[in-house]
């Protein structure tokens, strides 16, 4: 069972981790030991609430497929208990991140004041430039 928030868990059968080889390099034991984790997570078919799925499926995210999977490697540490751990720990900032709603803006004008005080600013450099200019006798 992995907990998301307060209301949303997701079961642990919905879930597919398998260790695999890490890539790159490593000691005489790399080619012997699967450390690494593959985790897959289908969002068409899980339990989560409608509006979490929409808003992972809209994500622009390369973690997740044309078909709605998250896959998702974990080969950072050294033993596959931490990088398990590390691979549930990026699928729930995943979907947590869509949890969060952006509020609306508010579009804002400028106050008087700081409208005449952008004017005064201006013709003073308007001044200033005009100063600069050839001599007239």
């Amino acid at each position: 069972m992995l907990r998301i928030s307060k209301q949303i868990c997701i079961p642990a059968n919905e879930i597919e981790l398998s260790a695999v080889t890490a890539q790159g390099a490593g000691g005489q034991n790399v080619n012997k030991v699967a450390s690494a984790i593959h985790l897959r997570f289908d969002i068409r078919a899980s339990s989560l609430p409608e509006s979490v799925k929409e808003g992972l499926l809209a994500l622009k995210d390369q973690r997740i497929t044309q078909d709605g999977v998250i896959v998702i490697k974990a080969q950072q540490h050294r033993t596959q208990e931490r990088n398990r751990a590390e691979a549930l720990n990026r699928l729930r900032a995943l979907i947590t991140g869509t949890l969060i709603v952006a509020r609306k803006r508010k579009p804002t004008k400028p106050s008087k004041a700081s409208q005449e005080k952008r004017l005064q600013g201006k013709a003073r450099r308007s001044q200033v430039k005009s100063l600069r200019g050839k001599v007239s006798d």
